[in-house]
């Protein structure tokens, strides 16, 4: 990325030069000041390290949050025809005391409560720099749906992740369709600029291990797993 991307046009507006639109490039540093010119004309402007050093700053910022920081909203959604029974997906799933064992980043799970349509489980997830521990609240529809949700994050202002395990085929009880659904929002604007460059992948690798799990439990799935469209 060249210097010329970090200049902020309205910090310069006072030198009575129209800035818009125009071409720069880095010249010299010229007693201590940052020299720049433009290639049109080569009409030359002076511009402080400490300017230079606070527009890159914001320049940053902005590049790894391009909308500003106006919405850390995201949302992942993935829909698979695999060859697992929804009950054996569902068990996989609902497992949540053996995450630790099988889940990528999963440091820590225990069931702190457990009823048949509702569970409490804490969770430890660490992908550096960014490590959350909360209670994940769950809910059950057998063997069809599981629902969680983080109530009381340090990290997340809400995170909410829905597994639907459907019937496959028809001829097939041996396949199911995976609905995957998360929605998340951190409460700091940098830990989402953070994750939100390999969020996705992350989230992808976690979904994988179920599948990985399920493969582990009950052995090869009777077809290969496809992609539909949501």
């Amino acid at each position: 990325m060249s210097r010329s991307t970090f200049i902020n046009f309205k910090r310069l507006a006072d030198t009575n030069v129209c800035l818009k639109n125009r071409k720069w490039k880095h010249i010299s540093f010229t007693n201590g000041k940052q020299t720049i010119c433009t290639i049109s004309d080569s009409s030359k402007i002076i511009i402080t390290p400490k300017c230079l050093c606070y527009t890159q700053t914001r320049m940053f910022i902005n590049f790894l949050v391009p909308d500003g920081g106006r919405s850390n909203k995201k949302v992942y959604r993935d829909k698979k025809l695999i060859g697992y029974s929804p009950i054996q997906m569902f068990d996989v799933i609902q497992d949540t005391e053996n995450y630790k064992k099988f889940l990528p980043f999963c440091r820590q799970s225990t069931v702190i409560l457990k009823e048949k349509n509702h569970a409490k489980t804490y969770l430890e997830i660490g992908f550096p720099p960014i490590i959350e521990s909360y209670v994940s609240h769950i809910t059950f529809e057998h063997p069809y749906m599981i629902k969680a949700e983080c109530r009381d994050g340090k990290l997340f202002k809400y995170l909410l992740t829905q597994w639907n395990c459907d019937p496959g085929l028809k001829d097939n009880p041996g396949t199911c369709i995976i609905n995957f659904f998360v929605s998340y929002e951190f409460k700091s604007q940098l830990h989402s600029a953070v994750a939100n460059m390999f969020f996705n992948e992350l989230v992808k690798q976690m979904e994988q291990a179920f599948f990985d799990e399920a493969a582990r439990r009950y052995g090869k799935p009777c077809i290969k797993a496809q992609k539909l469209k949501l």
